[in-house]
């Protein structure tokens, strides 16, 4: 997705946090207090905490889950191993979301350690194997105090082998985590430490299911598998040591169909039958049963499955280069998956609300998921795989500056990325880099994905040819080399993608129409969308989009996705509400709009959201507004009308409503408290700025750091310093330094920052020189290090 450019060379303005820290310590697991909730994570609890088989396609019938709570502490990022924690962690929920029962933001000079204690009872002959499914980002695991392995990377499942450091009885399982988030050489995805419009709240340390297995000296570690139903047949590699037999059979409905012997590491041709493909509308999957052999006795044995399908470009028989599944012409009908949940944040609130996205995204009549920017777990691929959606698979993007380091964690991020999901039939796609985002050597990775798997599509940029408002963003010589498709963004409004003969067309991402629904928001502050609606015209203006996606269609275009399924945090552009309730268009409705570009819908899952309240929220407020004048001052009235009035447009009417609710919060203010003042103040003469200003120890301990200084600068600057800063000719930075020396260092740091940027963006160096100096020697250590590198080599 786009991200809007700021007015100048740097934007001087900064966003708070929605995670932060809590007011009090933790003693025993609670959920922490959210803007909204999912209607799955009241079922979460610590003995309750995702139970399923976390890798459906390599499955045992012997292993322990790990989840459940752990001890944590967070400290100085060279500090020793802890002797004490700081209280309980809920795994496998992020530190920051809701549901770790912590809520607290990880900075980059900081570690995060997670303990428990594991009961293992070692057997003779056996492998002891700890699984983590992901840990964000870099994971150092030591086990009764010895150092046992580590790994590097924040999406992709690793394992330690902890057979030589297991005792029998009780062992200490310790783990140090380092997470930089945006501020590191790692990718991470749409996660940044101060989340606003188009990126969220980060996801650090563990967040992926952990378990143990006891597996035999030698075992099946993974399985290739490529379906070829030209052929009739399953491609298959079983990678285990060398010296053993194989044995592979495929079962339909309980029944074998195909049976292939041959030997570990070798591939194998597995015979199906007279194949039943599938496909989103019919999604058929053969179950697999593998057994590893020596001299007679099974050594290993797992369970998996499969699907026959075919993904390939293909000409039409106009002779036009179409996305052909199953050797037949077939539109993906997508939309654009971010994968965020307001109470976990990178993980779903249990296994149940993981398949409902995916459900949901079907009952509306889609065929097909761009996974954006972010590798799920296991499980969610097999839920798209048993209920039948195309995925295009999203890597996640390195870190967009490329600092040094960076170019080689994203390859490895991928490499990782391939080798884990290329089993999984319903992924058709991969998606290489994002509208520029830390883009290069975009020819050699494209062709080396597509020699690593030739059996997919590879889409190596998507949004290379981006457009706003019809408006090309920036040219891009030699586009689209090596891929199987030329794929282009368009905001709002649907666009076809260049010709290239051999590739097929395809709008990467359009749409964007943001619709808030009141009381399901997490920013009331924010409604960010492409363009705004209101609930009552966002039908009509969905269905005209589909309908130029139609004439597309009949002119070559083979693939559509649109922003976006659900709002996340901040965007409020989603069909869902981020809370999953409520769904702003109905399924009924939406699928008819659907229908002529996805025929094929097949049976619909059985899911239930609250239709959208199409009453003006113009009216709404309206009515609220009359009961304040005429005398209404309860204080949850007052709060629920300030946003309402802030979303009507009424900013004296939210300022004034807004003030009155502030004034009638009683001290010691409670972390939600700190949150609203923060999102509703808009303004040094508001309340709030005054309890901002006072509170700021507290309220960063909420929020996160300098959070407090931050919001006053932005307010600062918007209210004494920009109306100041004219377009033509030169500001009167004495009366202007004369009217923020009142706010004290708050109103220095903003007022040298601006004068920094304004010179440096009209190039005049003998004014920048002196205070730029002046900026960095008192505020350098608040300043990003690319940043500061640039300012300093214009100083020089």
């Amino acid at each position: 997705m786009l991200q809007q450019p700021g007015k100048l060379l740097w934007c001087l303005a900064a966003f708070f946090s929605c995670s932060g820290y809590s007011l009090c310590g933790q003693q025993r697991w609670q959920m922490q207090p959210v803007p909204v909730q999912s209607r799955w994570a009241k079922a979460v609890t610590p003995e309750n905490v995702l139970p399923a088989y976390p890798r459906p396609q390599l499955e045992r019938a012997s292993w322990q889950n790990l989840n459940g709570l752990w001890d944590y502490t967070i400290t100085a990022a060279d500090a020793a191993a802890p002797a004490s924690f700081d209280g309980e962690i809920l795994v496998p929920f992020p530190l920051e979301s809701a549901l770790s029962g912590v809520k607290k933001s990880l900075l980059p000079q900081q570690r995060l350690w997670y303990r428990r204690e594991l009961t293992i009872t070692p057997a003779s002959g056996k492998r002891t194997l700890l699984h983590f499914g992901a840990v964000d980002w870099q994971t150092t695991v030591f086990l009764n105090g010895k150092e046992v392995g580590s790994h590097t990377g924040g999406y992709t499942a690793f394992t330690i082998d902890i057979t030589d450091a297991v005792k029998p009885g009780v062992n200490t399982l310790l783990l140090k985590v380092y997470d930089p988030s945006d501020r590191g050489i790692g990718p991470h995805g749409k996660q940044v430490l101060n989340p606003a419009d188009i990126y969220y709240t980060s996801s650090s340390g563990i967040w992926q299911t952990v378990w143990l297995e006891q597996v035999s000296h030698d075992y099946i570690a993974s399985l290739d598998m490529t379906p070829d139903i030209d052929n009739a047949l399953l491609k298959l590699r079983v990678n285990a040591p060398v010296g053993y037999t194989v044995e592979a059979t495929a079962l339909k409905d309980g029944t074998p169909v195909g049976t292939v012997k041959g030997k570990s590491g070798e591939y194998l041709q597995l015979p199906v039958k007279d194949p039943v493909l599938w496909s989103p509308g019919s999604p058929f999957l053969y179950d697999l049963a593998i057994r590893l052999r020596k001299g007679g006795k099974t050594i290993d044995e797992v369970k998996s499955y499969f699907g026959m399908r075919k993904i390939a470009v293909g000409k039409d028989d106009k002779g036009v280069d179409r996305i052909m599944l199953n050797n037949q012409p077939y539109f993906n009908l997508g939309t654009l998956d971010q994968g965020f949940w307001p109470d976990g944040l990178y993980t779903a609130p249990t296994d149940e609300a993981l398949a409902f996205d995916i459900k949901v995204i079907k009952a509306m009549g889609f065929n097909t998921i761009r996974k954006h920017i972010k590798v799920e777990p296991e499980r969610w691929y097999y839920w798209a795989d048993k209920l039948g959606i195309l995925v295009w698979q999203d890597m996640v993007s390195p870190n967009y500056q490329l600092p040094e380091g960076a170019k080689a964690a994203f390859e490895q991020q991928c490499r990782e990325t391939l080798e884990q999901l290329r089993d999984h039939p319903a992924i058709t796609t991969w998606v290489l880099f994002n509208e520029k985002w830390g883009q290069f050597d975009q020819q050699r990775l494209t062709e080396w994905i597509k020699g690593t798997d030739p059996s997919r599509l590879v889409n190596g940029h998507s949004g290379e040819y981006l457009y706003v408002n019809e408006r090309l963003r920036s040219p891009s010589p030699n586009a689209y080399i090596g891929a199987d498709l030329t794929d282009v963004h368009s905001y709002p409004n649907p666009m076809n993608a260049i010709r290239i003969p051999g590739k097929a067309q395809v709008l990467g991402e359009f749409g964007g129409i943001g619709v808030f629904i009141p009381d399901h928001q997490w920013n009331i502050n924010s409604a960010w969308g492409y363009i705004l609606e209101k609930p009552a015209a966002l039908k009509a203006k969905y269905a005209i989009m589909n309908q130029h996606l139609q004439l597309l269609q009949q002119q070559g275009l083979s693939a559509s996705i649109y922003t976006q399924p659900f709002d996340v945090e901040g965007e409020q552009n989603g069909l869902l509400t981020y809370d999953r309730e409520v769904v702003k268009i109905p399924f009924t409705e939406i699928r008819k709009i659907h229908a002529p570009l996805n025929p094929d819908m097949g049976a619909m899952p059985d899911i239930t959201a609250k239709d959208a309240d199409l009453t003006d929220p113009s009216a709404t407020y309206s009515a609220g507004f009359q009961e304040y004048i005429d005398g209404n001052r309860e204080t949850g009235f007052l709060r629920k009308l300030a946003i309402l009035a802030s979303q009507a447009g009424d900013k004296e009417g939210a300022a004034k409503i807004g003030n009155d609710y502030i004034a009638a919060l009683k001290q010691p203010y409670t972390e939600e408290d700190f949150q609203y003042i923060m999102q509703v103040t808009g303004s040094v003469n508001d309340t709030g700025y005054a309890i901002i200003r006072n509170n700021s120890q507290a309220i960063d301990k909420v929020m996160g750091d300098r959070q407090a200084a931050i919001k006053m600068m932005n307010l600062i600057y918007h209210d004494l310093i920009a109306p100041s800063v004219p377009d033509m000719g030169s500001p009167n930075w004495s009366v202007i330094s004369d009217a923020v020396k009142p706010y004290g260092a708050a109103g220095e740091e903003i007022l040298l920052r601006a004068k920094t940027i304004y010179f440096l963006n009209k190039q005049d160096k003998t004014a920048f020189v002196p205070v730029a100096k002046e900026y960095l020697d008192k505020y350098g250590q608040f300043v990003k290090v690319d940043e500061k590198r640039k300012l300093e080599a214009f100083m020089n």
